[in-house]
């Protein structure tokens, strides 16, 4: 991505030459000798500033410091010069977004400059979710998330019925929501119906709806859901539930677009869409006779899968921080930071209850309930020497990655190794990134 990017350095070769490599990669560059220059400048608002660390007057701890009085977000990038490691890995935690080793190599300066404007990018996505407060939101940047969006966007202004599938917890209710907020029926009802929930012997009366006199009881005439969703979307939630005899009797109905309520002998006209959801493959279930295939064929006009949370890790941290921002807000607390190891761990955690799980444990990391998640510090469990040393040198290893943001260059010079071999250590040790 291209962004206006601020270089800020007192030597005014390197400077030229900084400014010179970052154009070349597809960047606006503003150049500045000095780090109060580049603080006056700021109504431009750039994406990234690359600065300097050393320099006389105000130097890059400074400006970090600066920036941070003067509130919004400027990601800092610092460079350093050779065995100054230790102070880069001090702005880090000041609050500098990533550094810089000189002399560097040209590549990996844009890489750096690119990963930074990214995770800015991701910054001001959440910021823009916490200002709307929208928890019903389909989030997510990954490719499986993408296509989702778009072909909901294609699919609901179609008049045509949906059948949503996926596993439990993927979003599937999300999706109807959005087929029906984004349809021309968005100011009609929105009507759901979980037929796992609903008793056998209710189901006629819940769907189709009863005169006055239909049954004993039956004071009032009262319509069913087909009814109250004219107009708007009627969801079958879990439709795979409903009885085969009920299924007979709303295939009638969608095909006539019209329903008879229990006890009267008179059509009454449906204008609805209906979007059924099933974690199960209703197709499949056609061919084994428990779901009536001409219903089926009628209900997938076409269809939405949803991907399970493992298909798209790469969301992980976002869809957890807007869950636990959500929650935070709701319940008026303040927000634990989310590190770079939390970050981690939620990549790696297997999440079999898929986006439901995860905004459960969001909430519970919010209220304080569960501030690891599931990544807590390694325990010294060896009885003998080496095993002792084993866990030792593992807790100093994840700390330096923790400290570098999992840059594993960055931790072997922090840590004093070779980068082979803090990998080979890392293989023996079982710690990944």
């Amino acid at each position: 991505m291209s962004a206006l990017v601020f270089v800020v350095d007192d030597d005014a070769d390197h400077l030229a030459a900084a400014s010179d490599l970052i154009e070349t990669g597809g960047h606006r560059v503003r150049a500045f000798g000095s780090a109060a220059a580049a603080l006056d400048a700021l109504d431009e608002d750039p994406g990234v500033i690359v600065t300097d660390l050393r320099m006389p007057g105000m130097d890059g701890f400074g400006l970090i410091v600066a920036l941070k009085d003067r509130g919004g977000d400027h990601p800092v990038i610092v460079m350093t010069g050779h065995g100054d490691i230790t102070q880069a890995v001090r702005a880090i935690r000041d609050g500098a977004e990533d550094f810089l080793e000189k002399p560097y190599d040209a590549g990996h300066l844009l890489l750096v400059i690119e990963r930074t404007l990214k995770a800015r990018a991701t910054r001001d996505e959440l910021h823009r979710l916490r200002s709307a407060m929208a928890p019903q939101a389909i989030l997510g940047d990954s490719p499986a998330m993408t296509d989702l969006r778009q072909r909901i966007a294609a699919l609901a202004p179609l008049d045509v019925d949906v059948v949503v599938t996926g596993e439990t917890g993927t979003g599937k209710e999300l999706v109807a929501r959005a087929l029906h907020a984004q349809s021309h029926r968005a100011a009609g009802a929105y009507v759901a119906l979980n037929c796992a929930a609903l008793p056998e012997a209710l189901f006629e009366m819940e769907i189709f709806g009863h005169g006055s006199g239909a049954f004993p009881g039956a004071t009032a005439d009262r319509p069913g859901k087909l009814e109250l969703a004219s107009g708007g979307t009627l969801v079958l939630d879990e439709v795979e539930a409903m009885p085969l005899p009920v299924q007979a009797k709303l295939l009638r109905a969608l095909q006539e677009r019209s329903v008879e309520r229990l006890g009267e002998n008179r059509l009454r006209p449906l204008d609805l869409r209906v979007v059924a959801i099933s974690k199960a493959d209703l197709k499949a279930l056609s061919y084994e006779g428990t779901f009536r295939p001409d219903l089926y064929y009628r209900l997938a006009g076409t269809e939405i899968a949803t991907t399970p949370l493992s298909g798209m890790a790469g969301d992980i941290p976002l869809l957890f921080a807007h869950f636990a921002n959500f929650a935070a807000a709701r319940t008026s607390r303040t927000l634990p930071e989310i590190t770079f190891a939390i970050r981690r761990a939620l990549a790696r955690r297997a999440w079999p209850g898929n986006v439901r799980e995860l905004k459960a444990a969001a909430e519970r990391f919010a209220l304080g309930i569960d501030t690891e998640t599931g990544d807590s510090p390694r325990a010294v469990t060896g009885e003998t020497l080496s095993d002792r040393l084993a866990d030792f040198e593992a807790r100093e290893i994840q700390a330096a990655l923790d400290s570098c943001r999992g840059n594993t260059e960055r931790a072997a010079q922090l840590l004093g190794l070779p980068r082979r071999t803090l990998n080979d250590k890392m293989k023996r040790l079982g710690i990944a990134v």
